[in-house]
């Protein structure tokens, strides 16, 4: 019988007396069990289909919207955590999963929100009948799908690249496969994937407005939040709403920057070596609950409750369990065959339906069409990743290099990276049509403006991670620039700066819907391309002529995927693979 003992008797005799600061901790922490009740509770109100949701363009509404857009990214955010660590650590530890994982992923990135939200909203809406619950969980599932993949793309990257000395001292010390998962490979991988958790956020903002107002048979549900409010304010031409809607959400970034995000990158620094660690800034609520002196006695209960769940694995004796682990291994390929063929049966039943789908409304003429715009969409999207990469790679390691420097800067990033882009869209729109500017060249910006945090956070993300050893060496050597970048800083960069740049693609890819197709009151400005081609025909309801499209878009995605960042992907790992 395991006995397990979180605190003894002296413990709790020594146990602080509360201060005025743990006042001020129960008190915001207070706060904020009773805001997410209360928005959990907004959440799963009673909803009839037709019926419309008032959305008041009214500032003083602005709060509490932002609160229930936050809510939903919060509630998107936790599923997206628990499907990285479930599925990045599934493709890095098995060649077969990692065969199916990553390029289902390639796949999935590349299908639009609104694809995910179109076929999700009914299945909601039928789970969830006459409750709001079910758009609700409609709009945190899309919002889900802008957060996912970028994350679990930069934890299997991590895995991938943990030193062979690392991985050889956890086998020193005996550790299971679930001691080493939390003593190790979520360390190891923490860093990167915070910086992600923020591109994360970021993306869900810019996708906000299709999540909250979601089109449905012609009928569209508007949810309470931000994203709803300035789809309202855009389709009335109210500039003044905009700018609140503006106001607003730097309030809110500004905010939940203190909150959230200062706190968990500081919290972050304690998995990096002592000599990457930078000294954070603390937020007024890390001081708070530092200064907090039973807080902090009860966040160490948490911390013991934490340590005995990661090793109660080998506290537990199992009888047999070479036999039982014998088996295991005997019977994981047949397990992986059975997958195997199943996804194969999934995929053939899929393509089936897709063809009868398409066979009877579709023809040759409009196959070539999306085929056109999706190359025109494709040499846009590559113009703009090379454009990016070209400002961002020496920004961001100017910025990796110096920890002075990314102390200072980092906030601003953070608060440029939350801040969606879509809502410089009525100020494009304004300008293209005061000035009659040319669409293909000044709605194509906006493709990237949200996307290319990815490309800076991962380059930032690399350069921190570089050897201190290496550096010093580098710098002993005294290489001129040229090598000094050939030889250390790209080779050391190269898997975060593919991993970066690949993700920008597929955000660009989704943004490009929203981007190429921009409205201001009743003026509709459309570019070329396959993004406007998909949110012309889901404005008009053609569901077909949509589908089109975001097969197609989902056909050029994981063509350049397979023939492109793929093998570069595959390169930089064996190129760039820590020894150790």
């Amino acid at each position: 019988m395991l006995q397990v003992n979180l605190f003894s008797r002296k413990d709790l005799v020594d146990a602080p007396a509360p201060n005025y600061w743990d006042i001020l901790a129960f008190i915001f922490i207070s706060a904020a069990i009773f805001a997410v009740a209360w928005l959990l509770q907004q959440m799963a109100v009673p909803f009839s289909f037709g019926r419309p949701i008032n959305i008041d363009l009214n500032p003083t509404s602005l709060p509490g919207y932002c609160l229930r857009s936050v809510m939903r990214i919060c509630l998107a955010l936790v599923v997206s955590i628990i499907f990285t660590f479930i599925f990045g650590a599934a493709a890095a530890k098995s060649k077969l999963a990692e065969r199916i994982i990553i390029p289902s992923i390639d796949v999935l990135q590349s299908v639009p929100v609104l694809g995910f939200l179109s076929v999700g909203v009914w299945g909601f809406l039928t789970l969830f009948p006459g409750s709001l619950l079910g758009p609700e969980c409609a709009a945190i599932f899309a919002l889900f799908t802008a957060q996912v993949w970028n994350m679990t793309l930069s934890f299997y990257q991590s895995l991938c690249l943990i030193p062979k000395s690392l991985r050889e001292a956890s086998v020193i010390m005996h550790l299971s496969v679930w001691q080493r998962f939390w003593r190790l490979e979520v360390p190891y991988a923490m860093p990167s994937l915070l910086w992600n958790i923020m591109l994360s956020i970021s993306a869900s903002w810019f996708f906000m407005v299709a999540s909250e107002a979601i089109d449905v048979n012609n009928h569209v549900i508007m949810l309470p939040g931000v994203g709803s409010y300035i789809a309202l304010a855009i389709k009335n031409a109210n500039m003044t709403a905009v700018c609140w809607a503006v106001f607003a959400m730097l309030a809110t970034i500004i905010i939940y920057d203190q909150i959230l995000f200062r706190p968990i990158m500081q919290w972050g620094e304690k998995f990096r070596p002592a000599n990457h660690a930078e000294e954070m800034q603390p937020s007024f609520i890390t001081k708070i609950l530092s200064r907090a002196r039973f807080i902090q006695f009860f966040f160490m209960f948490l911390r013991r409750i934490f340590s005995y769940a990661v090793m109660l694995p080998s506290a537990i004796k199992i009888n047999k369990s070479k036999r039982q682990e014998s088996f295991i291994i005997g019977i994981w390929p047949i397990i992986s065959r059975l997958g195997g063929l199943l996804v194969l049966i999934m995929l053939a039943v899929s393509v089936y339906f897709i063809f009868n789908f398409f066979s009877s409304s579709i023809t040759m003429a409009d196959v070539r069409e999306t085929l056109w715009l999706g190359a025109v969409s494709t040499f846009r999207i590559f113009i703009l990743v090379v454009l990016c990469i070209i400002v961002w790679l020496p920004v961001g390691v100017w910025i990796g290099l110096r920890p002075y420097a990314a102390r200072k800067i980092q906030p601003v990033i953070q608060i440029l990276s939350a801040f969606p882009a879509n809502l410089l869209f009525p100020f494009f729109a304004t300008l293209i049509i005061s000035y009659d500017l040319n669409k293909n060249i000044w709605l194509s910006p906006l493709m990237i403006l949200g996307t290319q945090w990815y490309i800076l956070f991962n380059v930032i993300a690399g350069a921190v991670s570089l050897p201190e050893e290496q550096k010093y060496a580098v710098a002993s050597l005294g290489l001129p620039r040229i090598l000094w970048w050939r030889r250390f800083i790209l080779p050391g960069l190269l898997p975060h700066l593919v991993t970066g740049a690949m993700t920008a693609t597929g955000g660009a890819w989704n943004a490009s819907i929203i981007a190429e197709a921009i409205n201001w009151g009743g003026v509709q400005l459309y570019a070329t391309g396959l993004g406007a081609y998909i949110a012309y025909n889901t404005k008009a309801g053609n569901s077909v002529n949509m589908a089109l499209g975001i097969v197609v878009m989902c056909f050029y995605v994981l063509l350049i995927n397979r023939i492109f960042w793929q093998p570069l992907y595959h390169f930089s790992q064996r190129r760039c693979q820590t020894e150790g």
